[in-house]
């Protein structure tokens, strides 16, 4: 096929997003930027049994916040409008007319309990699976008189016995598929299956290249004959590997969480980095040895030859590292924006927050950017500074393991010490606190030291460097929280 590029991605709105959609929708972007053609979006809404109405939106959402943007589509229009399956439903019907009419297609009364009873048999006589043909040639009354007959008839196309199984892929090459069966083209309901509308909508939105997961290479074979039938030029087609779990299983949204692109939203994964995730889940850079790379960088040197033929893996903790390599390159106004909504979410900051909130969340900041991989791990580690002093809590695991009895002396004579300073600073708090603690006070090591003061004023054996925490938290705070610990351990 000549002409600009065209290609799309058609997500079906039957749930969450799946995390594939948003892959699929990197390599068609990718190379339509590269080659100065068009992105589509369209939505397949057909399977109206598990369409769910706010699915829709999330695709929207989460693959703008991916910034994988499109140039046509439900929401924006374009000159082949309209770009919803359900809506297109008045396109399909002369398509399949036209195939019947050519003897390519033929309808089909059989029952869904006939048809189980066919594959069951089948199976039983160890014989492929696949529709008998009982209805070939039939009309409705001939139908009529035998066994598990519906009066909605569905369409099937009538597959030949030479169909074409070879084709060039532009990722694999030539690839080799089973024969198909006589796929049903049209439901009951009226309602197009994906085989026929993915055709009928990708020839007539112009479509050059088809870029999908490798799951349909079996059923292109039957995509070749209705264009091939209806007389329409061939896309290309490029199949990509499909995302694997760790134990090399497909990943799926009942499996894995992962598998839900708001999943990672809600997660507090940088977009940046779940998009460089993805880039190099199935593309390597000219300089292959290059992890780091952005969207422009992997669409200008965009080569076919360069995807990825093997399932990849999804590895969560090499996105972690990944999306920790991001967060460490932000700002601290542009980490302490994106951290923002999820102390409000935890219920820690106002919304809208206010001035004080703000400026504690720009003060601690620097001592959480470099400690936290996503972004959902900030509330734990902050929750010491934002709570109300009546709501702190020290968590039960610091409990047991830093407010032993022992602590008590170590906790009363760091407040004994700390409640003497006038400056109340990072460099004063630690030199009143190991001046009390360390040498020439109790003798203790730092870390032993400092446990049960974390615990205390933290809440947490985790938590930002401590004597920097309790310049922020305050004297006052600081006081009140040793002076109870201290009255809980002993």
């Amino acid at each position: 096929m000549t002409g600009p590029v065209r290609v799309r991605v058609a997500p079906s709105p039957t749930g969450d997003p799946h995390v594939g959609t948003a892959y699929m929708s990197l390599f068609n972007l990718a190379f339509a930027r590269q080659q100065g053609g068009q992105f589509l979006l369209r939505v397949e809404d057909t399977d109206r049994a598990r369409f769910q109405a706010d699915s829709e939106q999330q695709v929207y959402d989460t693959l703008r916040w991916l910034g994988l943007d499109w140039d046509e589509g439900p929401d924006k229009g374009g000159p082949f409008a309209p770009y919803r399956q359900s809506e297109r439903l008045d396109t399909y019907r002369p398509h399949v007319d036209r195939l019947v009419a050519d003897g390519h297609a033929y309808l089909c009364w059989c029952t869904s309990a006939r048809l189980t009873e066919m594959r069951e048999d089948q199976q039983k006589r160890k014989l492929p699976t696949g529709y008998d043909r009982l209805c070939v040639g039939k009309t409705a009354a001939e139908r009529a008189e035998l066994p598990g007959f519906q009066e909605r008839p569905v369409v099937r196309m009538l597959v030949p016995d030479d169909p074409p199984l070879h084709f060039v892929d532009l990722v694999r090459g030539e690839v080799s598929a089973p024969r198909p069966d006589d796929q049903v083209l049209l439901k009951a309901d009226g309602f197009p299956t994906y085989h026929l509308a993915v055709v009928v909508d990708d020839h007539l939105m112009g479509i050059t290249h088809v870029v999908r997961g490798e799951e349909w290479i079996s059923s292109t074979p039957k995509h070749l004959l209705l264009f091939d039938w209806l007389g329409w030029d061939r896309p290309a087609f490029a199949h990509m590997p499909l995302l694997r779990n760790v134990d090399k299983s497909k990943i799926s949204k009942r499996k894995n969480p992962a598998a839900r692109l708001t999943w990672f939203v809600e997660q507090g994964y940088l977009p940046e980095a779940l998009l460089n995730f993805l880039g190099l889940l199935g593309y390597s850079l000219p300089d292959s040895e290059k992890e780091i790379f952005s969207f422009e960088e992997m669409s200008e040197s965009f080569d076919w030859s360069r995807v990825n033929t093997v399932g990849p893996v999804f590895d969560l903790d090499k996105l972690g590292w990944l999306n920790g390599h991001y967060v460490r390159e932000l700002s601290e106004q542009d980490f302490a924006e994106r951290a923002l909504p999820f102390l409000q979410r935890a219920g820690l900051v106002g919304s809208p927050a206010g001035p004080d909130e703000l400026a504690a969340l720009g003060a601690v900041t620097p001592l959480v950017q470099t400690r936290v991989a996503v972004l959902s791990e900030l509330p734990d580690l902050v929750r010491f500074l934002f709570v109300d002093e009546e709501d702190f809590v020290v968590e039960e695991a610091a409990v047991a393991k830093a407010l032993t009895p022992a602590a008590a002396p170590v906790l009363t004579a760091a407040a004994d010490a700390l409640e003497g300073l006038d400056e109340w600073s990072t460099q004063t708090v630690q030199a009143a606190v190991d001046s009390a603690l360390l040498e020439g006070g109790l003798g203790l090591k730092r870390g032993k030291a400092y446990l049960p003061l974390r615990a205390a004023v933290c809440g947490s054996s985790i938590s930002p460097p401590l004597p920097e925490s309790m310049a922020l938290l305050g004297q006052e705070r600081v006081l009140r929280r040793l002076r109870s610990a201290a009255a809980l351990a002993g």
